[in-house]
C-alpha cells in the first residue's frame, strides 16, 4: 500500500482543545480545513487522546477514568462528547463527514489494553482455549503518564488477535492514520511490530503515526522504517522558543533519513489560537512572535517533517492561516529532496544557522539562513557554501519564499572567490529563499 508518500499535513486536536475535544468542534475546523487549507495540501484531521472519556477536563488526565468500552474491550467514542457515535457507531459517521469534505480522518489510541477490560476479563474472541483480557496483559508495563492502560503481553498469541480486532475496528469506521501513543520512550518494539502487523492484516490503507520521541535515537531507525510512517523525535512541543530551538539539533540529526513512507516528526505546530482547554496553559495565541513562527514552520519544511496544525482553525487569527498557506510551505515540503544543515556556527549571543534542500524536479535549490540570537544580524554567505562549488559559477537569481518577492543576484565583490548573499534576519528568525539558476 502506497501510504505517507510525502509529509502528512493537518490539524491535530492537542494542543488546543487536549482530552476534551468535540464532534462539533472537529468538524468545524475540518470544515475550514476544507475551504481554506485543503488547496495548500492540508488534507488530514485527527481527534487526540481520550476521546473514549466522558468526563474529560483540561490541564491531565481523569484518574481510574470510566472509558466508554465494548463488549471487547475497545475504546469507543464517549456519547457525550461525539453523538453519532451512540447505538455503536463509533467513529464511522464522523469519518464519512469528514471523507465528505475531500479530507483524511486520524484518531489516537495508547499502546496496550484498557485496565477496566482487563479487570472485565472479556473473552478474546478468535483466540483459543477461552483466553481473556487479562491472559493478554502486561500489567508490570505501564505508562508513566497516563494510568488508563496497561501494555500487552506479545509473547501471548492471544494479545496480536485482540490487537488486530482493535484496528479491524478502526478500519472499519474509516480510519486513515492512527497516533500511537507511549511507544518510543521507552522504544517498545514488539508493539510498534504488533501495530504494523494489525493494520498490514486490516487491509486498509492506515498510516501509523508514534509518539513521543524524547532522546530518539537513529539507531531505532531499521525498526521504524519497516513499520510506522511517522515518529516523533521529541517531547511534546508548546510555543516555548526554548522548545523550537531544541529542535535544531534533532532535526539536523534526522533530516538526512527522510525518505517517502517514512518521517521523522518534530512535533505539531502551537500556533494560532491554542490552550482554549489543553493539558497546558490557558486560552491563548501563540506566545511564539512571528518571526519565531516563520522559523518553526521553515525548520520543519526544510527538514520535511509532517505538519500537523495545532491551534483552532476557526478562531486563529488571519495573520496565522496566511502562515499556513504560504505557497512554499506545502510545494517546499512535498517535492524537495536532501533537506540538511550545512552550517552551525555560534556568533554574538546565538548561532547562524543555514540549511539548504534541492527541488526534485527542477534545479532550484532553497536555502534558509536562521539567527538564534538578539537584534537584527547582517549576514553574508558565499554562494559556494550554499550550492557548491561547480554550481557557484553558473548565474543564480534569487526570491524570498515568504513573500514570493525578488532579491538581488548574489554579488561578486572585488577580492572575493565568488559571489555572496546578504541577508538581514531577524532575531530568532530566518530567510528562506530559493535560487534558481538561469
Amino acid at each position: 500500500m502506497a501510504t505517507a508518500l510525502t509529509p502528512p499535513m493537518g490539524w491535530n486536536s492537542w494542543d488546543c482543545y487536549g482530552t476534551t475535544v468535540t464532534e462539533a468542534e472537529v468538524l468545524a475546523n475540518a470544515r475550514f480545513m476544507a475551504e481554506h487549507l485543503l488547496p495548500h495540501g492540508w488534507d488530514t484531521v485527527v481527534v487526540d487522546i481520550d476521546w473514549s472519556d466522558p468526563a474529560a477536563r483540561p490541564h491531565g488526565y481523569t484518574d481510574d477514568a470510566d472509558l466508554v468500552l465494548d463488549v471487547h474491550g475497545y475504546p469507543q467514542p464517549a456519547p457525550g462528547r461525539f453523538p453519532s457515535a451512540a447505538g455503536g457507531r463509533g467513529f464511522a459517521d464522523l469519518a464519512a463527514q469528514v471523507h465528505a469534505l475531500g479530507l483524511r480522518f486520524g484518531v489516537h489510541a495508547l499502546r496496550g489494553i484498557p485496565r477496566r477490560a482487563v479487570a472485565a476479563r472479556l473473552p478474546v474472541v478468535g483466540a483459543s482455549d477461552d483466553v481473556t483480557t487479562a491472559d493478554i496483559a502486561d500489567t508490570a508495563s505501564t505508562c508513566p503518564w497516563n494510568g488508563h492502560m496497561y501494555g500487552l503481553d506479545h509473547a501471548h498469541p492471544g494479545a496480536q488477535v485482540w490487537l488486530d480486532g482493535l484496528v479491524a475496528q478502526l478500519a472499519s469506521w474509516g480510519v486513515d492514520l492512527v497516533k500511537v501513543d507511549d511507544m518510543l520512550a521507552p522504544f517498545h518494539a514488539d508493539a510498534v511490530a504488533a501495530w504494523s502487523r494489525a493494520i498490514e492484516r486490516s487491509g486498509r490503507d492506515i498510516v501509523l503515526s508514534l509518539s513521543p520521541g524524547t532522546a530518539l535515537s537513529t539507531a531505532h531507525l531499521p525498526v521504524l522504517r519497516a513499520h510506522a510512517q511517522m515518529w516523533r523525535v521529541c517531547d511534546d512541543l508548546w510555543d516555548r522558543w526554548q522548545d523550537v530551538h531544541a529542535n535544531f539539533a534533532r532535526l539536523a540529526r534526522w533530516a538526512p533519513f527522510q525518505q517517502p513512507g517514512g518521517w521523522a516528526d518534530a512535533d505539531m505546530l502551537p500556533l494560532g489560537r491554542i490552550g482554549i482547554r489543553a493539558e497546558r496553559g490557558e486560552d491563548r495565541a501563540s506566545r511564539l512572535t512571528p518571526d519565531e513562527q516563520r522559523t518553526l514552520l521553515t525548520l520543519w519544511v526544510m527538514a520535511r517533517s509532517p505538519l500537523m496544525m495545532g491551534g483552532d482553525l476557526p478562531t486563529s487569527d488571519a495573520a496565522t492561516i496566511a502562515l499556513l498557506t504560504t505557497p512554499a510551505v506545502g510545494h517546499v515540503l512535498r517535492t524537495s529532496t536532501d533537506g540538511r544543515e550545512l552550517l552551525r556556527e555560534p556568533a554574538d549571543d546565538g548561532e547562524v544557522v543555514v540549511w539548504s534542500a534541492r527541488s526534485a524536479a527542477e534545479p532550484t535549490r532553497y536555502v534558509a539562513v536562521f539567527w538564534t540570537g538578539t537584534g537584527t544580524r547582517t549576514q553574508s554567505l558565499a554562494l559556494s557554501a550554499l550550492v557548491g562549488d561547480a554550481a557557484a559559477a553558473r548565474r543564480w537569481i534569487v526570491r524570498d519564499l515568504w513573500t514570493g518577492t525578488p532579491l538581488p543576484d548574489p554579488a561578486l565583490d572585488p577580492g572575493r572567490l565568488d559571489a555572496q548573499l546578504t541577508f538581514q534576519v531577524p532575531s530568532h528568525g530566518v530567510r528562506w529563499v530559493a535560487l534558481d539558476p538561469v
